[in-house]
């Protein structure tokens, strides 16, 4: 068997040449007749290799994702079908990526640049943050990126998206993303949209960005962008929408810009931008939809070619520098602009009344006056009509509720609009706001009202409307806010009111009303409503801390003889009338003698204290316990022994000096009556004889710790800022102080006047609760109509510079509104630093009013103290010592993107107040309710 077998192996050896040519032919068409076998395995083996590729691009994409929304992405299916996943058909790549509003967290994958057959990759509404990661670059087949409305942050730059040569539209907007724009950007030649808005882009828009050949929407609003608008971007022949506006962008746009014919949609407000607006802008601009450019320092006329522009729909010029008279501000020619639906102006024409077509009419905060004419009834397609914060006035045209289109809002509020409101209100059944608030609407509230049966917010409050109020508010079961509070409402509080099972907040404050308080719906939750300033209501929830209801009293079984009733109604007439004469007669004793008392009444309430307590309890009125002066005597520390040391405040009247015994009575008479938590509270006074006989007078107060605002707010002699309040704590001490004229001017009677409000006259406790003090200036106001004095005997009129009311120049007598305006002084001086004194001339200015108006709004942080943005709280008192300012930090805690707003709605009270027109100045209780909602806003 061996042998065979060898033998068997050497045989081809000994084969002829014919054998082994036949041998090679055989093997030549056995490796032929396998080469198409072998070809094909390696582009599986390919195939396999390059979907393996994308799948473990896929799960690591996954891994990187905290929540687990992807349930489907999993090994029990190809990843081809995974959700948001699409694949190729011929070679089963991944083409398309798309997960918006899955509810991502986490960070994107560097893994997904090896999706490189990718076209489209939408991530965008989730909360993914990071970096974007600089592997997208390698997908050159890219042509869709949206990431927008993540939390993304750092440069744009990073991802080098330049090498995505097939990008169309890039969408990275509502992010964190920093740093300047990239120029390498303008080398996608195909790309069509770019939106980079709402991120925290800096520097300048670059001139690259005129490379764009094929570019139509170009979004980069709301950033941080600076300088001026390159000229190159003119050359975007395809541009179509054009949005620049909030940032900080300077200097003139060049008239090319109004020369791109194909613009669909113009946006830059917000910005500093300046220059004229050429005249020929509706010939140069055919194809215009949209033009906003409010909020600039455009100036000149507005362009008389505008009605050429047929296609405008939606036109915005407010907050400019327009000049001219009504109507040479708005050429009349702009009623012709019949596809209009949205119109923000300053001042408008009669022809407005023409646009038939518009459906949204906003000229709020524009200082319009006069009535609404009936012509507003041609708004027949209206559905929000807001003209709020003007000087409109006269009773509200029946023509206005006839709009039955008004689906959205109407907003008169904050005007002068008088009489009563036609019941034709109730025409208005698909409206979902009504706010009538803050004008001088009179009367019964209309039960109509309840016809509105599509209302969600009511707003009527601080009107004079009286009666009780309406039973007809049932009806309205979709309301959720209501407002009729400061009114003149009387009568019990429906108890309908609590099955509006939607009403999250009820204000019935400050009215007169009585009785009972329901206790379940809206009313079981003591936040959810206010009732403040109605003193005959009782009941309710303990939360709302109201006095208890008094018990029914059971009726008593009448008597079946009739004669016994009448008789016992007799007898109690009698009765009655024999008591009401002796309370007549009893008064009338009292009354006289009253008269006598009221004359002694001041001398015998000033001796309750002794000269020579005092003299002991100030160590002999020793300079060492001075604490200042004023206009009419001196200030001194003192130390009270009896039941325990009490530190209190002595002040000591100079006689000498003209008015100083007048100043003395005022403030007695004054502070007898009145308890405030916000006002110095006066302990007891002195009116005695000193050692040598001579008169002395003096008024004892308690001590505040920290002293008056005034050695807060400005340096030392020495040029040293030894105290500083931070933006929080000097709120709350303008909040204190208007709370403290607030009642003064409408809680007391007859009101009081303080006459001489400036920050050294306020006091800081301990706790830098603020009290206002110093009433020697003040006197009492009458109400009554036809009383020409307007004012008590006490004194004349006296105060301090820079914060006496204009009027009092004149001759005026003291009202409520000229302590108004010093406030209005006073709240400009906290946040400036700025005395009303200083001189304003170096900045062009007049006075404190016209330095803080002329910085609103673009330059608004140039005018806050610096010493707010460049310190650092250091305790709840603020700073003390100059070395503690020198520490970076912050005194606003407030995010920075809100600061402006802040200290613009701060500013913006106070010019109010401040106004030299007393009528155009507000009343301090709308004062309050509105830093209130500063406070609420930007730091609960």
């Amino acid at each position: 068997m061996k042998m065979n077998h060898e033998k068997a192996i050497s045989l081809p050896n000994f084969s002829s040449s014919l054998f082994t040519i036949h041998l090679l032919l055989l093997f030549c068409l056995i490796c032929l007749t396998q080469l198409p076998t072998s070809t094909v395995s390696a582009a599986l083996i390919l195939r396999h290799y390059s979907n393996e590729t994308d799948r473990i691009a896929l799960l690591d994409f996954m891994h990187r994702i905290s929540n687990d929304p992807l349930n489907s992405w999993n090994h029990s299916q190809h990843h081809c079908r995974w959700q948001g996943v699409s694949c190729g058909r011929r070679h089963h790549r991944v083409v398309a990526l798309r997960l918006p509003m899955k509810g991502l967290v986490g960070t994107i994958s560097p893994h997904i640049g090896n999706l490189t057959f990718l076209r489209d990759l939408n991530l965008s509404s989730n909360t993914l943050s990071g970096h974007i990661p600089g592997q997208i670059g390698r997908l050159f087949r890219l042509r869709y990126l949206d990431l927008s409305a993540n939390t993304l942050t750092g440069e744009l730059v990073a991802a080098n998206l330049s090498n995505c040569v097939h990008l169309r539209k890039i969408i990275v907007s509502q992010n964190g993303l920093s740093g300047k724009l990239p120029t390498n950007l303008s080398t996608l030649k195909k790309l069509q949209s770019l939106e980079l808005n709402k991120n925290q882009f800096t520097g300048g828009i670059p001139s690259a960005f005129g490379n764009f050949s094929s570019l139509q929407l170009l979004f980069l609003e709301i950033n941080h962008l600076q300088g001026s608008i390159p000229r190159e971007i003119t050359q975007c022949w395809n541009l179509n929408v054009l949005y620049l506006g909030l940032n900080n962008l300077t200097g003139k746009l060049s008239s090319a810009f109004f020369n791109m014919t194909s613009i669909i949609e113009f946006s830059i407000t917000d910005n500093s931008l300046q220059g004229t607006i050429p005249a020929s802008i509706g010939d140069t601009m055919p194809n215009l939809e949209g033009f906003f450019v409010s909020g600039n320092k455009f100036h000149g006329t507005i362009p008389i070619s505008f009605p050429n522009a047929s296609k405008l729909q939606f036109l915005d010029l407010s907050a400019n520098y327009f000049v001219g008279k009504v109507p040479g501000v708005i050429p009349s020619e702009i009623g012709n602009l019949q596809k209009l639906q949205l119109l923000t102006l300053g001042k408008i024409p009669s022809t407005l009344y023409n646009l038939t077509s518009l459906a949204a009419l906003s000229i709020r905060d524009s200082n319009l006056y006069g009535n609404i004419p009936p012509d507003v009834k041609n708004f027949r397609n209206l559905n929000a009509m807001l003209l709020s914060s003007n000087r409109l006035s006269g009773t509200i045209p029946q023509q206005v509720f006839d709009l039955q289109s008004l689906s959205k809002s109407l907003d008169l509020s904050n005007n002068s609009f008088t009489g009563q409101l036609s019941p034709a209100v109730g025409k208005l059944k698909t409206l979902n706001t009504l706010d009538i608030s803050r004008n001088k609407s009179s009367g019964r509230i209309p039960e109509a009202i309840g016809d509105c049966l599509s209302l969600e917010v009511l707003y009527m409050n601080d009107n004079l409307f009286e009666g009780k109020i309406p039973p007809s508010l049932i009806s309205l079961k979709s309301i959720t806010y209501l407002d009729i509070s400061n009114n003149k409402l009387t009568g019990e509080i429906p108890r309908e009111l609590q099955k509006l099972h939607l009403l999250q907040y009820l204000d019935l404050s400050f009215n007169d009303l009585e009785g009972e308080v329901p206790t379940v719906g809206v009313f079981a939750v003591a936040t959810n409503v206010s009732l403040l300033g109605n003193k005959k209501l009782c009941g309710g929830i303990p939360e709302l801390k109201l006095p208890p209801c008094p018990a029914k009293k059971t009726q008593h079984r009448k008597h079946p003889k009739i004669i016994v009733v009448v008789f016992a109604c007799v007898s109690v007439a009698l009765i009655f009338a024999s008591f009401l004469a002796f309370l007549i007669l009893h008064y009338c004793k009292k009354n006289d003698k009253s008269k006598e008392f009221s004359e002694k009444s001041t001398n015998l309430n000033l001796s309750k204290i002794s000269y020579s307590y005092l003299h002991c309890a100030t160590e002999g009125f020793n300079e060492t316990n001075l604490i200042g002066s004023g206009s009419f005597g001196s200030v001194y520390k003192g130390r009270f022994q009896q039941g325990g040391e009490q530190i209190v405040a002595v002040k000591v009247l100079d006689l000498c000096k003209k008015g100083a015994s007048k100043s003395f009575l005022a403030e007695c008479k004054v502070l007898r009556n009145i308890r405030h938590r916000n006002l110095v509270p006066i302990l007891t006074c002195c009116s005695s004889c000193d050692l040598m006989g001579n008169e002395f007078k003096a008024l004892v107060y308690e001590f505040m710790e920290n002293g008056d605002l005034d050695t807060w707010l400005h340096p030392h002699s020495d040029g040293e800022r030894t105290n500083v309040l931070s933006a929080l704590q000097r709120l709350n001490i303008s909040i204190d102080v208007a709370s403290a004229l607030d009642y003064l001017h409408n809680d007391c009677e007859p009101p009081v006047i303080h006459c001489d409000l400036k920050p050294s006259n306020i006091l800081l406790d301990k706790d830098l609760t603020a009290h206002v003090g110093d009433f020697g200036l003040s006197r009492l106001y009458s109400r009554t109509i036809g009383d020409s004095s307007g004012k008590s005997s006490t004194l004349g009129l006296k105060g301090f510079i820079g914060y006496i009311a204009p009027e009092y120049g004149m001759g005026a007598n003291a009202t409520t509104c000229g302590d108004v305006y010093s406030y209005g002084i006073f709240l400009l001086e906290m946040f400036t630093e700025k005395r009303p004194t200083y001189d304003f001339s170096s900045d062009g200015c007049s006075s404190l009013s016209e330095y803080v108006e002329t910085a609103l709004p673009h330059e608004v942080m140039k005018i806050v103290d610096p010493v707010l943005l460049a310190c650092q709280e250091s305790s709840n008192h603020g700073i003390r010592g100059k070395e503690q300012l020198k520490n970076p930090g912050k005194l606003v805690e407030i995010e920075e993107s809100k600061m402006d707003d802040f200290f613009i709605s701060v500013f913006k009270i106070g010019l109010c107040c401040a106004s030299r027109s007393p009528m155009e100045r507000g009343n301090m209780k709308d004062v309050c309710r509105e830093l209130h909602k500063i406070r609420n806003a930007f730091f609960v």
